[in-house]
């Protein structure tokens, strides 16, 4: 009879994603020796040699990669089992992992997290920043609860809520000659030299594809991993880039720019939650989403103060 605990699971779940004994049992609190035992015991269990120990650290078999990714679901259901027993219809208690993304996070977050913290006493949230792959990936195996990030998200075990659009701004030095028209054209950002993010921001593939650039081979653009350094060289004369309007409160500030609303259709974004279908936390997400809402709402507003929306407006100046 094969008999497989969720201890067996949880070791080899953690040496599965650090590929190395020593860090899986740091991070499982034990030593290295115990985790090693209750490994080779999930391996006789099964029947299957799950590890390859190398000089090195280890590596996964054909038969691990399989089992890790088993291994990490029914790891995932187990947490949210105990969620269910745990917080009832208490909304937003105990333990939350939340992923966003680097484009949102530092204009989303500081206006809601105060508010959770205020409404919501008994929340131990945990915040995880980076890009959208990894944010997916890490939701699906059940490290991460709830994702704030950019749709849509194409994955049959994720369900998502739309939270608002965020609209683009075209934003350029305040020394530079400004165009003649009133609003920003695709084809003025193409003869242009663009700053964008590294590849693998969402933001970056987003502004390629309003201004239809996917497929120019030399395209020049500056990679970066932060709008914050984006918006310096865009300050000081060596380019221009795109915007989103929740980041306009935040990285305008103290910065000589001029900033133009582009001609109808504006490019946008549509942000939004993005949590495991099998989640019992949609309560909690639903009224994340209204928190982000309402905070996106007020960013809108004062975007809209800052660069107006109307037809014959012209660059708004900052700094």
């Amino acid at each position: 009879m094969i008999n497989i605990t969720l201890k067996q699971l949880r070791y080899f779940d953690a040496v599965a994603r650090e590929l190395h004994f020593g860090r899986a049992a740091e991070a499982c609190a034990v030593t290295q020796p115990a985790l090693s035992m209750q490994i080779q015991e999930l391996e006789n269990n099964l029947g299957l040699t799950l590890l390859e120990r190398t000089r090195s650290g280890v590596q996964l078999t054909r038969h691990g990669v399989e089992i890790a990714a088993r291994a990490a679901r029914i790891l995932a259901d187990t947490r949210e089992l105990i969620e269910v027993a745990q917080h009832g219809d208490d909304v937003l208690s105990g333990e939350l992992r939340l992923g966003v993304i680097p484009s949102v996070a530092p204009y989303l977050l500081p206006p809601v997290l105060p508010a959770l913290r205020e409404r919501f006493p008994g929340l131990q949230l945990a915040v995880r920043e980076t890009q959208t792959h990894t944010l997916l990936q890490e939701l699906v195996d059940g490290k991460i609860d709830v994702l704030l990030l950019a749709l849509p998200v194409r994955h049959t075990d994720v369900e998502t809520e739309v939270l608002f659009e965020d609209r683009f701004v075209l934003a350029m030095s305040a020394g530079r000659e400004i165009p003649k028209q009133p609003c920003a054209t695709p084809d003025f950002v193409s003869r242009e030299r663009l700053l964008l993010l590294e590849e693998g921001h969402c933001l970056r593939d987003q502004a390629l594809s309003y201004c239809q650039l996917n497929e120019v081979p030399k395209i020049d653009t500056f990679g970066a991993s932060s709008l914050s350094t984006i918006v310096e060289m865009v300050a000081a004369g060596y380019g221009i880039t795109l915007l989103p309007e929740i980041s306009l409160g935040v990285e305008t500030r103290g910065r000589s720019l001029n900033l133009m609303r582009f001609i109808a259709p504006e490019p946008s974004r549509t942000l939004g939650l993005a949590w495991r279908a099998t989640s019992p936390r949609k309560p909690d997400f639903q009224e994340l989403a209204r928190m982000f809402r309402e905070a996106g709402a007020k960013l809108s507003e004062a975007a809209a103060e800052q660069v107006p929306t109307v037809s014959d407006a012209k660059p708004a100046a900052t700094g």
